[in-house]
């Protein structure tokens, strides 16, 4: 979904600053490499590890690099069990903390990020030959951008996250998709987020709209989304997406969905 998100944003985006507050892996910001930026995530372990990669990315590479000598899957539940001990988890550094959240995702099953009801990850162990568990490069290359641009990191509410937001201002929100009977993974977070916040989340866009700012949503193409944003303040633009994990492999493929802006794209409208 990548170039087709990137084709949707708006003209002379450098000029903005860019925000993103439900960052996630952050494969659109990382692409787009911004400038300015504001980067949030509600997930603190996820946060966490952003803040290491800028700091401490050394220190990180050396835990990493340890944790892939070390990696079988007894090694891995070791490591993934740390927190079902909230206070011993918690004597863990920072630093190592980041580090087990990389070499997880790293090893787990296709990568995929998932807490239980009690906030503990539970995905089991995937079944990979030589998993890049310490991509060093990367992490000291990443470490550079966060160092020598512009980019604030914050663990809020996404609503606190754009508060600051206005005229010059570019905002992509990638929430957890509306899923109609859950039948759609979501489960980032022990909280979950339902159709009340969907809810809240068309109100967020709706004043940043009223402020001046750009803004571009992402989600599921459903009839409960399509009429929340029911408005002439935007635009819904149904595209196709791979979506290649789902617990029914009958719902692997390509799915529907949609990106909501409030503004015109210059190509789209030269087009017309």
């Amino acid at each position: 979904m990548l170039a087709e998100i990137i084709k949707h944003f708006p003209s002379a985006i450098n000029n903005h600053t860019y925000y993103e507050p439900f960052i996630g892996a952050g494969a659109v910001f990382f692409a787009l490499q911004p400038p300015r930026a504001v980067i949030n995530d509600l997930n603190v372990q996820l946060i966490l590890t952003y803040k290491v990669i800028k700091e401490n990315a050394e220190e990180l590479i050396r835990l990493l690099e340890k944790h892939k000598e070390n990696n079988n899957e007894n090694y891995y539940y070791k490591i993934r069990n740390l927190d079902r001990d909230p206070a011993e988890f918690e004597k863990l550094s920072v630093t190592e903390k980041a580090a087990r959240l990389i070499y997880l995702n790293k090893t787990c099953y296709n990568g995929l990020y998932r807490v239980n009801s009690r906030g503990f990850f539970n995905v089991p162990p995937g079944k990979y030959k030589n998993p890049a568990v310490c991509d060093d490069r990367a992490l000291r290359e990443t470490s550079r951008y966060l160092n020598t641009c512009e980019i604030k990191i914050l663990n809020e509410d996404y609503e606190k996250a754009v508060e600051s937001a206005g005229n010059n201002s570019f905002i992509y929100f990638d929430p957890p998709y509306h899923s109609p009977g859950k039948k759609n993974f979501t489960g980032y977070q022990a909280g979950g987020f339902d159709e009340e916040e969907q809810e809240r989340l068309r109100n967020v866009m709706i004043k940043m709209t009223n402020r001046g700012a750009k803004c571009l949503l992402s989600n599921s193409d459903t009839g409960y989304i399509r009429k929340l944003y029911d408005s002439e303040l935007f635009e819904i633009i149904p595209v196709m997406a791979k979506r290649p994990i789902n617990s029914d492999s009958t719902r692997r493929g390509m799915a529907k969905e949609v990106l909501i802006r409030n503004y015109k794209n210059p190509k789209t409208r030269d087009a017309s």
